[in-house]
């Protein structure tokens, strides 16, 4: 896991000092599109684990106080709604919306946190198989901030 944190950090430092105008890729998508199949799974696991254990630091250290709230409000409600889904869904279809969301042009530079949310979205839809979930629900009802 250390490995991935460095890795993710030396991408982070170089989509920074890349010109805005050269790439509509944020840091995040880079490395996300690098990843193998079972590496994008241990990313996401990773991600996950991460928000759900700032959550309860925070809890612990600062206790229910409004930044506590917000922080489960905008970032661990969507995480602890994903592991409640991994019970019934494989971490694999979670990797699948993810890539379909940066497979979109117009969200290749949105952060991670929205493709989960799409991600969350599509697997809360109605059908058996992706196909079906996706002709469910229209992509334009899911975009990211709605």
């Amino acid at each position: 896991m250390r490995l991935v944190m460095v890795i993710l950090s030396f991408v982070i430092l170089l989509g920074v000092q890349v010109p805005e105008q050269e790439t509509d890729l944020s840091p995040v998508v880079v490395y996300w599109k690098t990843l193998t199949p079972g590496e994008k799974e241990i990313f996401l696991f990773s991600y996950l684990t991460q928000v759900f254990e700032t959550h309860g630091a925070m809890k612990r250290q600062l206790g229910y106080n409004e930044v506590t709230s917000w922080y489960y409000d905008n970032i661990a409600e969507l995480v602890y709604g994903v592991f409640d889904s991994l019970q019934e869904v494989d971490m694999v279809e979670f990797v699948g919306w993810i890539d379909q969301f940066y497979s979109h042009e117009d969200f290749m530079n949105r952060p991670f946190y929205e493709a989960l949310e799409f991600a969350f979205r599509y697997q809360q839809a109605a059908g058996e198989t992706m196909w079906e979930k996706y002709n469910n629900m229209q992509f334009d009802k899911i975009k990211p901030g709605e």
